[in-house]
């Protein structure tokens, strides 16, 4: 198993609450790359000093939730923090953040069988309805233990590999794999001559509307974006087999943040099939990626989105297979080799 996959899945951070993600990555960036941040805790490392701006970004918060309230029997309720399907979460390990390096476990109740009405089979528990049991029996007791509104609360679950052990089975794939791709780039890029300055990016807040790749971008001011995240892997039973697991990483043609920009996804499809490197096309109605707000920085910028698959995404146990992820970096590597001033103004004025 890739190690950083496993190490980074195993952080955790929420929107807004991405401090874990962004010491492991400022400690690895800090040795390869002048290191900066935005106001709102997006990390940016930049390599080489002339040429067109390249900016390759993966979010650092994952979906999670809030602590909201406590209830007077120490039951906690709580506000999602990205999206969820509730049937999902229902019986699942959970824990939360109380400070640095002091976590505490609990699950999300659900009724035994033998006591649901035959209304209550029909349907879904509402998230409203749902609370998380940590094992106390008071709110004073709660409270002794450190538990306090707003305090992040994730998925639990240890990344391990599968019966292949190229399949991988984690929390958080979305979009730690865009984090690792970040630190394996910057690695590869340490002392290399580079025809263009590049921004490895972390970006903050992008399951709740992409805000940290709105602050970082308007920073950094890129000429190419690359946002490097997730989308959905087809090949469940029955499913429509648009992108499959192991057959390499997907080029996002549009979704609902940003239409890809069409001559710099020629270039990369070319740069590609000239590495034999396996790509997938997709689209998405509905979800977006940090390529939304890059392509519109200040003036503007052609960017795409280039998409690890992933089964069962937003939940804790989604899976992603290793080759995809080794040929999405070795993807990235290729196009920024390939770019410099002339391929740049060539995309960017077709």
């Amino acid at each position: 198993m890739h190690q950083r996959l496993y190490e980074l899945t195993m952080l955790d951070g929420i929107p807004s609450q991405e401090k874990e993600v962004r010491d492991y990555m400022s400690q690895h960036l800090k040795k390869v790359a002048e290191v900066s941040y935005d106001h709102l805790g997006s990390i940016i490392a930049k390599q080489g000093s002339t040429g067109p701006k390249v900016m390759v970004a993966g979010h650092m918060d994952e979906v999670g939730f809030i602590i909201t309230t406590i209830t007077d029997e120490g039951y906690l309720k709580f506000t999602p923090a990205g999206g969820w399907w509730s049937q999902v979460m229902l019986a699942q390990q959970f824990q939360i953040t109380l400070q640095p390096g002091k976590k505490i476990r609990g699950t999300i109740g659900a009724k035994a069988p033998h006591i649901l009405t035959d209304e209550e089979r029909k349907k879904p528990v509402d998230m409203n309805d749902m609370f998380l049991d940590i094992g106390v029996s008071s709110k004073e007791e709660a409270i002794k233990v450190g538990i306090k509104p707003g305090q992040m609360m994730t998925p639990f679950i240890e990344t391990v590999a599968l019966a292949n052990p190229k399949y991988l089975l984690g929390k958080a794939f979305d979009n730690r794999v865009g984090c690792a791709a970040v630190l394996d780039v910057a690695d590869y890029f340490h002392k290399k001559p580079l025809n263009v300055q590049l921004f490895g990016v972390g970006t903050v807040q992008e399951e709740v509307g992409l805000r940290g790749a709105q602050t970082s971008a308007y920073t950094v001011s890129p000429d190419i974006g690359i946002a490097v995240d997730t989308t959905i892997s087809y090949d469940f039973p029955k499913g429509s087999k648009e992108t499959e697991l192991g057959k390499g990483p997907a080029l996002m043609i549009r979704d609902s943040s940003m239409i890809g920009h069409k001559e710099l996804r020629d270039f990369v499809l070319k740069i590609a099939e000239k590495n034999k490197i396996p790509v997938q096309l997709t689209s998405l109605l509905r979800g977006g990626t940090d390529g939304g707000q890059m392509h519109l920085a200040k003036s503007g910028a052609p960017s795409i989105a280039l998409c690890l698959p992933v089964r069962y995404l937003h939940t804790h146990t989604s899976m992603i297979h290793q080759d995809d992820y080794d040929h999405l970096v070795k993807l990235i590597i290729a196009v920024v080799e390939a770019l410099n001033d002339e391929t740049v103004k060539a995309i960017t004025y077709a």
